[in-house]
């Protein structure tokens, strides 16, 4: 569905550069920031509930598993240089 909104021109500009640093589309974002806030609480700014907190966490950690290179991780990096300094 198509909506026409209003939305002040400086924090516009601001999502249109943002959004392009992420690799995201500004309507990808809006549709977004709309899950969430369905998922928030009556309020308005309560917290979310466990389950979306969960949600949230588990799609960022997706996100960035696939944005990953390919390689040893980070932990392993660092386990092999220490073994590396206590051989000597």
């Amino acid at each position: 569905m198509k909506a026409t909104i209003d939305i002040p021109e400086t924090l516009y500009r601001k999502v249109k550069a943002k959004s392009a640093l992420v690799g995201k589309p500004v309507r990808e974002v809006t549709a977004e920031l709309y899950r969430r806030w369905l998922d928030e609480p009556e309020g308005g700014r309560g917290k979310a509930s466990p389950e979306a907190w969960l949600r949230f966490w588990l799609a960022a950690a997706d996100k960035a598993l696939k944005r990953a290179p390919a390689g040893p991780s980070a932990r392993e990096l660092l386990n092999a240089d220490r073994n590396r300094l206590e051989r000597k």
